[in-house]
């Protein structure tokens, strides 16, 4: 059974249906994201891989060190 997403944009993307912005939608175990100009592209994942790819963009460490 598929259950149908609910798509939500940030408040930051301002008031427009402009076609500028990240959109999220979330089910019980997963996290959905897509960008508004492209929906049918859509990037599944749970909560704790985001959690840590966000931490990692805010504290600006690097993902992958050169040898």
């Amino acid at each position: 059974m598929n259950i149908p997403l609910t798509w939500q944009k940030s408040s930051f993307s301002g008031g427009s249906d402009g076609n500028n912005c990240l959109e999220l939608a979330s089910t019980p175990t997963t996290l959905h994201l897509r960008e508004s100009d492209t929906p049918a592209t859509i990037l599944t994942t749970t909560p704790t891989p985001l959690a840590h790819l966000l931490t990692r963009i805010r504290t600006d460490a690097p993902t992958h060190q050169s040898p």
